[in-house]
């Protein structure tokens, strides 16, 4: 990182966007303090659904074409209310 500082610059040597957000008088002093990053190129944050190796694992899986039946089948009782084992 690049730091540069001017110290004691007058409000009317500033760009005029810059002193007109200052609201300060035309020969007020002020520091000007500007950072500069190094630019490196970033990384996106990693998706914790697509990085996972484990996702999409089930996509192949022919039983699973129809989701909403297939889940349907998942969540179905292994037992009848009376007692008698669902046909699974």
């Amino acid at each position: 990182m690049t730091n540069l500082t001017i110290e004691n610059l007058q409000v009317s040597d500033l760009p005029p966007e810059w002193a007109q957000r200052l609201q300060a008088e035309p020969e007020q002093t002020v520091t000007v303090r500007i950072d500069t990053e190094d630019r490196k190129p970033t990384q996106p944050e990693p998706s914790f659904t697509t990085d996972d190796p484990a996702f999409g694992i089930w996509r192949d899986y022919d039983a699973a074409t129809d989701v909403a039946a297939f889940v349907r089948r998942l969540r179905a009782p292994r037992y009848r209310r009376n007692g008698s084992r669902n046909p699974g």
